[in-house]
């Protein structure tokens, strides 16, 4: 850590406890994602980091999200947690086609936290650092209509900027239909720049750089991988308290 940092942090630290927050529970790797995501403003930062913590205490109350609260996401078997990828990274597929738009739309919500502190907690090593990401792999084949869905997407993406800085190391978009492309267009107007640049749309003729960039044991077969797709609620982690 350069000088820089050290003082950006130093600064962010007092902001937080003006704002009526607490960086004690918080090491420098954490308080850095939210510096990062904020362009090394120590004051945007802070606020961001209480605001992140007012609501960690408000919806995950418990540390966890219970899978009792998510039956019906879970019922749909949409997501899969595949272990790490060549670097190191936690990889969650998400199947687009297994989704539909949201009936609950509280446990809608839940179900992105769930997913997002899942992933994050299986890269633990003893225990969190506070800089751990995760790659994240929509899959798009056999979408269509019926299985957009508008809000879903936008409060996904909304939990993603304002409650998990710097989280995602790359964001795979594979098999994109035709009429994705423009929704892709418009929302990519509203992702902050930290999540923009991490886009990638998988084309099938870079396939094989796909492949070799997150490694065939993360990978189920039918993406050029060896792996088994194994559901998120089948995978066990280190508890984690967010």
């Amino acid at each position: 850590m350069d000088k820089a940092q050290e003082v950006a942090l130093t600064r962010m630290k007092a902001s937080v406890q003006k704002l009526g927050g607490s960086a004690e529970r918080s090491g420098d790797p954490t308080l850095m994602r939210f510096l990062i995501a904020r362009s090394m403003d120590p004051q945007k930062a802070a606020k961001m980091f209480v605001q992140w913590q007012k609501w960690r205490a408000a919806f995950v109350p418990n540390g966890f999200i219970p899978e009792s609260q998510i039956p019906d996401e879970l019922e749909a078997r949409k997501t899969y947690l595949q272990g790490l990828s060549k670097d190191g990274y936690p990889v969650l597929i998400f199947k687009g086609s297994r989704h539909f738009a949201c009936k609950d739309h509280l446990q809608c919500k839940r179900f992105v936290v769930y997913m997002l502190d899942k992933a994050i907690a299986s890269s633990f090593k003893g225990c969190e650092i506070g800089n751990e990401k995760l790659i994240v792999i929509i899959d798009l084949q056999h979408l269509t209509y019926k299985n957009f869905d508008a809000r879903g997407l936008v409060n996904a993406i909304q939990i993603l900027q304002a409650y998990y800085p710097e989280r995602v190391a790359k964001l795979f978009f594979l098999h994109m239909p035709r009429f994705f492309s423009s929704v892709l267009k418009m929302i990519t107007r509203y992702l902050e720049k930290g999540i923009r640049e991490k886009i990638v749309i998988v084309k099938n003729e870079e396939k094989r750089e796909f492949v070799e960039e997150i490694g065939e044991e993360a990978l189920p077969k039918d993406e050029g991988g060896r792996a088994q797709l194994v559901a998120i609620q089948d995978v066990i982690v280190p508890p984690w308290n967010g």
